[in-house]
This record gives structure tokens, C-alpha cells and sequence, in this order.
């Protein structure tokens, strides 16, 4: 597919983040998974269920030794979330998705319908409500880094009630991203403007949460610690942020070709938050089998952890 072109807006981005903590990351357990992109992590029982670039999901235990594949979506499966029903899968190319026991896919949510066209993470209320994010209106997810350097801001964060219905929360974000979900208010994370914004169930009042974090926040989860597992899946860049003024100067740099792109940082990085939006628990540094942190879960203890980037998933004990 040919590169496409970009329209880039003019902001001015919050101020000067802080380096990342490293050294602070606890032993890794590495779990090899065969193909690329296992994008998410979430616990089943005593594994961990991911979806891979070739758009298979699977099954991987926690000492590696077992791999089954659940199922195959046709398109690319990235976040995923415990359902009454089975698992919802948001797959970039296919659409809102459910994956029950038996391994057979059910549309929820075709791509193109209410005009969805990257889903891209969801979390489940115990009746079954989805709240999930569709990134971008302007680009599919290959050319994802279009939306961060375009910076148009054409994301939403959706809810689809049990009876079918499907209602706009928030739009206007900034590659809408990772959804978590608390007692009071859905979390939605905006890559591309270093944040994540809240939408407190009870009015819809939609606000900032967390601003002005020192990296791209990829997909979130609240862990059954009651905390907000946030994925930092690499430092900011200084090259987006000097020329945020500038359009001309990012429109050259999406023209780059895509090895002298902006690349992600060597980093493996988590941070965990409590609903008032104070920073409790933060993990950083590198390993060589496993970076770019994009998936995260915690649960009994264990913090699981996926990368768009690897064939590798990886989990470490709290």
C-alpha cells in the first residue's frame, strides 16, 4: 500500500518530560510465541492469550511449554478482554469480534460499521457493556504513525450496550488507544498526546486524567488490585515535539522512508495508578528478548505483558 499523504496540525505539547526510571524492572519471564506482534496479554486461568500479526490468537502457559491456538481472525487481533461470553477481541481490520469457548468468532462490530476503522482495545462491564476505542478516522493501523505525526486528532471511545446498541463517548482524541474500566469512569489513553482522559459513567463528562506522561501510552487495564496498569511503549520523541509548530517539517518526516522514522526506545516500561490519579507502582528498564511494551494485565500478583514489536510475551511477579 502506498504511503499516505498527511494534513499536520499545529499544537504545542505539554511540557519537558523526565527521563525514564531504568533499573527498575523486575526479572522477566520470557515466553516465545511462534509469529510476530503478540500486541496484547491477558490472563486465562494459569496463561496468557494473545493475538498475532497473522491474525491468530493463542494460548501460551506461563512456563511457555504449551501453546494452543484459539482461533484465527483474518485481520490483525490487538487488545483483548474478558466477556460473559467468552473474550472480545478488537481486531484492526476486522472489527469488534467475540471468541467463545467453543472457538467460534462472532462480529459484534464490523469495520465500517459506525464508521469503525481501527479498533483497537476494550474493557467489559460485568453485564456485558463494551467501551472500546476506535483510533483514527483518518488511517488504518499500517500507517498508524500517521495519525501521531499528523496529530488531527479523529479518535473515539465508544460503548456498545448488551441489546446491540452503540453510543459515542468521547471523540477527538489523539489516536484513541488502551480503555480500562473502573467503578466510577472508563479510562481511555491518547497516544498521541501523551495522556489519558477519563468519562465518568454517571454524567459522560468527559475530562484529562493523566497529562503530560514522559512516553506513548499504549494499551491500559485495571489489574485486580484495583490499580490502572499503564503501558509506556517508548520515551517521547524530540523530533515530534521540536516541530509540532512546524507542519512543513513533520510533513518531510513522514516522507522519510520508514528506516529513518522515529524509532521506539530498547525499554520495557509499566506504570500502575489508583483512581486519583496518583503513581504507585513504575517499572523500567531493558532486556534483550523483549521492549515496547503494548499489552498489560495484573493478576494474583503476576504482571503479564505484550509488544507489538517482539515474538516474545513476557510476565513478572509484583
Amino acid at each position: 500500500m502506498s504511503k499516505p499523504s498527511i494534513s499536520p496540525s499545529v499544537w504545542t505539547p505539554p511540557g519537558a518530560p523526565t527521563p525514564p526510571p531504568t533499573g527498575t524492572l523486575p526479572q522477566l519471564h520470557i515466553l516465545p510465541v511462534p509469529g510476530e506482534g503478540p500486541e496484547d496479554a491477558l490472563f486465562v486461568g494459569d496463561a496468557i492469550v494473545t493475538g498475532l500479526n497473522d491474525g491468530r490468537i493463542i494460548k501460551v502457559s506461563l512456563d511457555g511449554w504449551q501453546i494452543e491456538v484459539l482461533a484465527g481472525t483474518g485481520g490483525r487481533p490487538l487488545g483483548l478482554e474478558i466477556h460473559p461470553d467468552g473474550i472480545v477481541v478488537c481486531d484492526a481490520e476486522e472489527g469488534l469480534l467475540l471468541l467463545d469457548e467453543a472457538g467460534t468468532l462472532t462480529t459484534l462490530i464490523a469495520k465500517g460499521e459506525h464508521d469503525l476503522r481501527v479498533c483497537n482495545n476494550a474493557a467489559v462491564a460485568p453485564d456485558g457493556t463494551i467501551y472500546f476505542t476506535d483510533s483514527s478516522q483518518r488511517f488504518d493501523l499500517e500507517h498508524w504513525t500517521a495519525d501521531i505525526i499528523e496529530h488531527s486528532g479523529t479518535g473515539r471511545l465508544l460503548k456498545r450496550s448488551p441489546d446491540g446498541s452503540v453510543q459515542v463517548l468521547a471523540g477527538g482524541l489523539q489516536f484513541a488507544n488502551g480503555v480500562a474500566l473502573t467503578p466510577e469512569f472508563v479510562a481511555v489513553a491518547q497516544t498521541g498526546l501523551y495522556s489519558v482522559d477519563r468519562v465518568w459513567l454517571n454524567s459522560g463528562r468527559h475530562e484529562p486524567w493523566i497529562t503530560n506522561l514522559p512516553a506513548f501510552p499504549d494499551n491500559i487495564a485495571t489489574g485486580d488490585d484495583g490499580l490502572v496498569w499503564v503501558t509506556m511503549a517508548s520515551g517521547r520523541k524530540a523530533a515530534l515535539d521540536k516541530t509540532a509548530g512546524r507542519p512543513f517539517l513533520r510533513k518531510i518526516i513522514w516522507a522519510l522512508p520508514e528506516v529513518l522514522h522515529p524509532k521506539p526506545d530498547h525499554l520495557v516500561w509499566v506504570r500502575a495508578y489508583d483512581t486519583g490519579g496518583q503513581l504507585v507502582h513504575e517499572f523500567c528498564g531493558e532486556h534483550d528478548q523483549f521492549f515496547m511494551c503494548t499489552g498489560v494485565r495484573a493478576q494474583n500478583g503476576r504482571v503479564a505483558m505484550g509488544s507489538l514489536e517482539t515474538t516474545t510475551l513476557a510476565w513478572f511477579e509484583l
